[in-house]
């Protein structure tokens, strides 16, 4: 029997291929017609938000890596360049498949059931009427058109949001101008139409929306009085969220974390969506001022940033979705008795999902408020919005209680909760 040779580099499975390939199988979840319909355009949303991710912490390090000369080669031989190009290559055919996902079979299923998400192209004239007024009253209060031109730098363009790039032009001077418009993430990406067309009737159970940006694309005269607005195309960037701490360097490591934080804000750029129709001199324009190569630019036909179909899945309707699933919590903790003369009598096992999380926000809140406990140290790896263990670990801090949590890969979180 030979040696088998630990060096070899087939021998390896490359990291951040391997987390590609697992956003795969997430992808073809949308796919599995035994899933109900909202839900498989819940995984597409969670592909979505995942590959946002992906390339916020995984692909803006190593485009750092290839900033700083590493050629390195880790046990899979792949060096950081060949793996950037690897990505290329393998997220395109990606995007394309997600895109036709939802263009080809989501969106044209859920019409057949009844919802539909539409484009404003498909309106009729008395819906676009009512789309301007909601427009008046709702979006125009909280756009803020900017210019670039040479006595107008190019704005800042926030991680993860959608925007507008608008060509105008001055029928004085017949010049053509670019502007920019985000696209407030305050307001409802998809815009449900029938609370706004109340005299329209439908068949039970009918809901109709219309995207954001579309609604505020067909309404861009409003913002540009006087001015020729020749065409819009949405764009989308990705920054470097990827936090570098160097904690011996750091006197104040609290404060060097609200740095870093508010710096996720302004980290280079490492993707730019844009819809396969925008003309090479707007693509140009976005690329030479956001600093990002061919490579980095990703273009589609569908809608950008389809992590906002968690929107549809809040639809009420039960028979799309999975059926409701309700934990249980162990006999032996619905006696009534304090946690911890119950785990004095007997070890408790908790399996969650199917057990409930409650007990183990349970046994904080009573670590908490016992004089007998001096610490709490634990991880947290996910945190929803308001979370009662992070009010019970604030509440065992307050009690003179030392309280450590690291918050691995989710660090936003002592952003809301610090």
């Amino acid at each position: 029997m030979s040696e088998i040779d630990l060096k070899n580099p087939s021998l390896y499975i490359n990291r951040e291929l391997s987390n590609i390939e697992f956003n795969r199988r997430v992808l073809e979840e949308c796919e599995n017609p035994e899933h109900p319909l909202l839900e498989r355009a819940k995984f597409l949303a969670i592909f979505s938000g995942n590959m946002d991710e992906f390339f916020m912490v995984r692909v803006s390090g190593l485009k750092q890596q290839v900033l700083l000369g590493i050629t390195d080669r880790p046990a899979d031989g792949l060096t950081p360049r060949e793996q950037l190009v690897a990505i290329h290559r393998t997220v395109t055919q990606l995007f394309a498949q997600a895109n036709n996902m939802w263009l080809k079979t989501l969106q044209p299923a859920l019409a057949e059931v009844g919802i539909h998400a539409l484009n404003h192209s498909d309106l009729k004239a008395r819906q676009q009427k009512k789309l301007s007024a909601y427009f008046e009253q709702e979006i125009f209060p909280v756009l803020t058109p900017l210019v670039f031109d040479p006595t107008h730098p190019f704005p800042h363009i926030s991680n993860l949001s959608l925007n507008l790039a608008v060509e105008v032009r001055d029928p004085d001077t017949d010049e053509i101008h670019f502007a920019r418009v985000k696209v407030p993430a305050t307001l409802p990406r998809l815009v449900p139409l029938n609370p706004l067309d109340p005299d329209e009737l439908l068949p039970p159970a009918t809901q109709k929306f219309i995207w954001l940006e579309q609604v505020i694309a067909a309404n861009l005269d409003r913002l540009f009085p006087g001015m020729d607005v020749r065409a819009a195309y949405p764009f989308r960037v990705t920054r470097n969220t990827d936090m570098e701490i160097q904690e011996e360097e750091a006197d104040d490591l609290l404060l060097t974390m609200e740095e870093n934080l508010r710096q996720r804000h302004f980290g280079r750029v490492v993707r730019l969506e844009i819809d396969e129709e925008t003309p090479e001199v707007i693509r140009n324009i976005l690329m030479s001022n956001l600093k990002v190569s061919a490579t980095d630019v990703y273009a589609t036909n569908g809608p950008l940033g389809l992590s906002s179909l968690w929107e549809l899945h809040k639809t009420e309707r039960p028979e799309l979705k999975d059926k409701g699933f309700q934990p249980t919590v162990p006999s032996t903790l619905r006696t009534g008795d304090s946690i911890f003369n119950v785990l004095q009598r007997t070890n408790v096992l908790l399996h969650t999902p199917f057990d409930s999380f409650l007990p183990v926000v349970d046994f904080v809140e009573a670590a908490a408020e016992d004089p007998s406990v001096l610490a709490i140290k634990q991880t947290l790896y996910r945190l929803g919005p308001n979370p009662p263990i992070v009010h019970a670990l604030m509440k065992a801090r307050e009690n003179g209680k030392q309280v450590a949590v690291l918050v691995p890969t989710t660090i936003l979180a002592f952003q809301h909760y610090k």
